[in-house]
């Protein structure tokens, strides 16, 4: 079991780790740079830049500051693993989350995808909140499960450009909205029930155990 945590641990950390720094490309603020070429009556809103800078760094940044909470040597150091889990939560709460919230309302894939990412976004917030209360109440083990939650939701980011890439090697592709509305739930419900399953026969080791807030 050690080893098969230890592999799916490194094959997670393969696709989080260009995926956040392929969010760099965005640090000269061109509006028409990458994703944004996609987007630009949203950008002409004035609304969307804002929210999609908040959400990509912000999300970059928590994918790295979560994953490495999972590590035993980040746990046996509390005053590190304090700190990445206020970059986690914090991050989560006033920039992946609000950013993602607005880029929601500029999703036009029809209402399945919509509610799909509206509820993920709303359960992210809540999860994640729920943990930070949790933590501050002494309550170890409700925090970890919760913060194992909040995670799930973040790796989403992964497991959605994951499905993205694996259409189009198919040669599918998602031009289909019945394409994107199965990647967009496929990318979070299945991660939130895995970890339901974990969290319930105790799998995840240390996770997120710790008072943060202290």
């Amino acid at each position: 079991m050690r080893i098969t945590g230890i592999l799916l641990r490194a094959l997670a950390f393969v696709w989080i780790l260009p995926l956040s720094i392929s969010t760099y490309q965005y640090l000269n603020f061109k509006n028409d740079e990458g994703f944004l070429q996609l987007k630009q009556m949203a950008v002409k809103t004035g609304w969307y830049l804002p929210a999609f800078y908040a959400h990509i760094w912000g999300s970059s940044l928590i994918l790295l500051a979560g994953f490495f909470q999972f590590s035993r040597w980040v746990y046996q150091h509390k005053k590190l693993h304090r700190l990445l889990g206020k970059i986690y939560v914090f991050g989560v709460l006033f920039f992946a989350s609000p950013g993602g919230f607005v880029m929601t309302w500029f999703i036009h894939r029809g209402p399945g995808v919509f509610l799909s990412f509206l509820l993920q976004n709303m359960l992210w917030v809540f999860f994640t909140s729920a943990a930070w209360v949790l933590v501050l109440r002494g309550d170890i083990q409700g925090h970890i499960k919760m913060m194992n939650r909040s995670y799930a939701l973040a790796f989403a980011a992964v497991t959605l450009r994951f499905y993205i890439w694996m259409l189009h090697q198919m040669g599918v592709g998602v031009a289909f909205d019945n394409n994107y509305l199965i990647i967009a739930f496929a990318s979070w419900v299945p991660n939130l029930l895995l970890v339901e399953w974990l969290n319930r026969y105790r799998m995840m080791g240390v996770a997120f155990a710790g008072q943060i807030g202290n």
